[in-house]
């Protein structure tokens, strides 16, 4: 199969082409030919105006609820919603039913997609069943092809495990995520703590519930004395600007440290709420505005190292409800981009790096090329195009989101990996 790509701007600082226009000519999976005006008799075109490409995004916090919650999420649908979204790559949580945390759950996902054009990468749990109470076989599910190690959804809350995990992992070059949740501080909470919470009579999750645990965790690595070049412990999805100075900090230090934010916590604060729409209903929740400005400042700065969807699709009975009693999260995977491009205010190179470069850095894996002999795995995108997302956009088996109706900035026009090529306009 021969697939060329017309015209398209290379967004790679690593290629000798970065930045320019050029052809690119696609043969049996590999990059035959970076030129000018190539050209190819039988070959699929795809060409466009300001057509961009870059390495296959790869999103680093996805819930795949299979097994187990089949009717949310099965894994057809969830490549056919990452494929959509200009991924090529995932990196799935643990808490599915049962949990990820044997050889075998970790050979379900890595043999299903053998035949996909986007490849799961599934981390593992932590402690059997989240409970984090009990240490799982982490040694046996890293040589089994855990590419992290998580309890996904749960923070970890025991203090003496997440240390002894830092230890466990650190000899096997091993990345542990956490998501920075003090439990109780946060129970019963339904959005971000604040004016609005009150005015809306909501029981608010403080920003302290995630920072205190930021806090919490940076200590216990600093007391590790963990001496690394790579991140030991990434935190996902921090939401709070005391986070992002906090770990702004902690970089300075040369702590082995790193996080993401998803993309939709640039897009809506808490103020977005007042219609009581469970699809805004998020964990961590919408903050204030001034929080979005922190973390679009971390992501300027390089404190903030990746942009995750955060994928967690729900189905109707789990969300068409009364708001205290709806399911928290949003499907993310076909909007993560533009939500991204349109409301961060970085450069597309640097959003790039953010989907490709430093995710693939931090999960220890081989980097993509654009160059000739290399694996086609690329994301075709126009960074500027502006359109409507709409139901039809969607390809998760949920619809639970709050960027139906919304206007966006960037478009996934094809996503090339494993001679597979599935084009999206």
């Amino acid at each position: 199969m021969q697939i060329l790509l017309k015209a398209v701007k290379i967004i790679d600082k690593s290629s000798e082409f970065n930045l320019q226009a050029k052809d690119i000519l696609i043969e049996n999976g590999i990059i035959k030919q970076i030129s000018d005006n190539i050209y190819a008799d039988n070959a699929q075109i795809i060409e466009g105006d300001n057509l961009h490409v870059s390495a296959g995004w790869i999103d680093m916090r996805v819930s795949p609820k299979d097994p187990g919650y089949e009717s949310k999420e099965d894994l057809s649908s969830l490549c056919n919603a990452a494929a959509a979204g200009g991924f090529t790559e995932i990196v799935t949580l643990p808490n599915t039913k049962p949990t990820v945390q044997t050889k075998e759950s970790i050979a379900y996902y890595k043999q299903f997609s053998r035949g996909q054009l986007v490849e799961i990468y599934p981390t593992a749990a932590v402690t059997k069943n989240c409970e984090g109470k009990d240490f799982t076989e982490m040694l046996d599910l890293h040589h089994a092809g855990a590419v992290a190690f998580t309890d996904g959804e749960h923070p970890l809350w025991n203090a003496d495990i997440l240390l002894k995990t830092l230890q466990y992992l650190y000899p096997i070059n091993g990345l542990l995520m956490n998501h920075p949740e003090e439990a109780n501080l946060a129970m019963f909470g339904q959005m971000h703590e604040g004016i609005e919470s009150t005015l809306l009579g909501m029981k608010g999750v403080p920003s302290m519930a995630e920072e205190l645990m930021v806090i919490r965790d940076l200590k216990l690595l600093e007391y590790a004395k963990i001496d690394s070049l790579s991140s030991v412990l990434h935190f996902s999805t921090i939401s709070t600007a005391e986070a992002v100075e906090l770990i702004r900090e902690a970089k300075q230090k040369g702590l082995p440290v790193s996080c993401d934010i998803a993309a939709h916590q640039l897009a809506f604060t808490d103020a977005d709420l007042k219609e009581f729409d469970t699809n805004l209903k998020v964990s961590p929740p919408f903050r204030s505005q001034k929080d979005i400005e922190a973390l679009k400042k971390g992501l300027a700065d390089g404190t903030i190292d990746a942009v995750v969807s955060n994928h967690n699709p729900h189905d109707e009975e789990a969300k068409n409800l009364e708001f205290d009693l709806a399911d928290f999260g949003i499907i993310g995977l076909e909007t993560a981009f533009a939500a991204a491009n349109t409301f961060g205010g970085l450069p597309i190179g640097n959003l790039i790096e953010k989907l490709t470069v430093n995710p693939r850095k931090l999960l220890r894996m081989t980097q993509v090329e654009i160059a000739e002999g290399s694996k086609a795995n690329l994301t075709v995108f126009e960074p500027d195009l502006k359109w409507e997302f709409t139901e039809k956009d969607i390809r998760s088996k949920s619809k639970n989101t709050p960027f139906v109706g919304k206007k966006l900035k960037g478009k996934v026009v094809a996503v090339l990996n494993k001679n597979i090529c599935k084009t999206t306009l």
